[in-house]
């Protein structure tokens, strides 16, 4: 047993930073690998990795500027009990964006004597202008609402104690212990957009493509166990829904797998938008294929064709196949966006279940919550 925990994170090594997607993609996803050294963590195929992110330099010195303070000051950063420098607090403690409708509450006093800044603030918290608000706070961070209003001033551990703390991010672990016992592999989508005219960053994604020193042992981390488990039972089938990132547990599934020399079959389903561009692990997979230890892949590139084909499409396709499999015991995954990709994968198998099973509405739902109930249907959404 580990000594290390989310409550106290191993300072791990990033030794290896790749970028998955070949020049010319729209998107930057990153392949890193994570030593675990001599921390004793152990993980299983299907875990997570717990990072503690750290937010951007520049926008913590941004926010120090706009408050009026020199970042020495000693405040108590959320849910602490002890005194640190201010700069510190507001890198490695707080989190800089996401301001709710409290902040702008609390704006209300603090501009009550500018006549043009109380208005506006009256104006975002009138019930009527709910929409508006909700639309105004998705825009910005803290740093924009100080530069708003700026007759808004605070004391330091005022200011600190309107912020949420930073916490740890979690991320499918890309790879199998069978294979890399002594690492941990990431397969991290990076957050670059633009909101209110201004460039923003995902926190932990940016941290650790852009300000991560590799070999140097910097990065907070943890092994966060999961419900996502491959069969026991090394002869049943599992079916694999993963597109972008989605792949990363279904890679280190594969791995386990091999390295088992499990007798069941391997479906995988993955997608993205350009296969020129965008196939994550083509090399591995395809190689995979070749091995027979990936005994069915099939593949759905959005933006190859005029009308756009998904996951959930090409599941319909091979639904009869896909319906034999299930019949005969197979497990079905599924990993990644939970908003729109997950719902469409579960009504593509609603339908697979009513076309190729003859099961009514209600059959069909019968169907997939007794996959759930045997735990042969796992989600690992976000």
């Amino acid at each position: 047993m580990s000594e290390y925990s989310k409550e106290n994170p191993y300072p791990a090594r990033l030794t290896e930073n790749t970028l998955l997607n070949k020049e010319g993609s729209a998107k930057e996803t990153c392949h890193f690998v994570v030593d675990l050294g001599d921390s004793g963590l152990s993980y299983s195929a299907g875990d997570s990795l717990g990072v503690y992110p750290e937010n951007a330099p520049d926008a913590v010195e941004v926010l120090i500027k706009q408050l009026g303070f020199n970042g020495d000051e000693s405040v108590i950063p959320p849910r602490g009990d002890t005194g640190l420098p201010l700069r510190e607090v507001l890198a490695r403690h707080c989190a800089l964006a996401q301001p709710t409708k409290k902040f702008i509450m609390t704006l209300k006093d603090k501009v009550a004597g500018d006549a043009a800044q109380s208005a506006r603030v009256a104006h975002l918290l009138d019930r009527a202008n709910s929409d508006e608000l909700k639309a105004y706070l998705a825009e910005r961070e803290f740093a924009d609402l100080l530069e708003d209003f700026p007759a808004a001033t605070f004391e330091p551990q005022e200011f600190v104690n309107e912020l949420k703390r930073l916490t740890p991010r979690l991320y499918s672990i890309a790879s199998s212990p069978a294979k890399y016992p002594n690492e941990i592999h990431l397969t991290v989508a990076i957050v670059r957009y633009q909101t209110n005219g201004r460039d923003r960053i995902g926190v932990a994604s940016s941290y650790l493509a852009d300000r991560v020193e590799l070999n140097a042992p910097t990065i907070p981390v943890y092994v966060q166990s999961s419900h996502f488990r491959l069969p026991e039972d090394p002869t049943a089938d599992v079916i694999m829904v993963g597109p972008g990132t989605g792949v990363a547990p279904f890679r280190a599934f594969i791995q386990e797998r091999v390295a088992a020399d499990a007798s069941g079959r391997n479906w995988l389903f993955f997608g993205d938008q350009k296969r020129s561009f965008d196939y994550l692990y083509e090399e591995e997979m395809e190689a995979y294929v070749e091995a027979g230890s990936l005994d069915r892949l099939d593949l759905a590139f959005s933006r190859d064709q005029e009308q756009k084909i998904y996951v959930q499409d090409r599941m319909l396709e091979g639904g009869a196949e896909l319906w034999a499999w299930l019949e005969s015991g197979a497990y079905f995954y599924v990993c990644g966006d939970a908003s729109r990709m997950a719902k469409d994968v579960e009504q593509a198998l609603l339908t697979i279940a009513s076309t190729h099973g003859g099961l009514d509405e209600a059959g069909a739902k019968e169907f997939l919550k007794q996959l759930r109930k045997d735990k042969r249907y796992q989600k690992d959404v976000y």
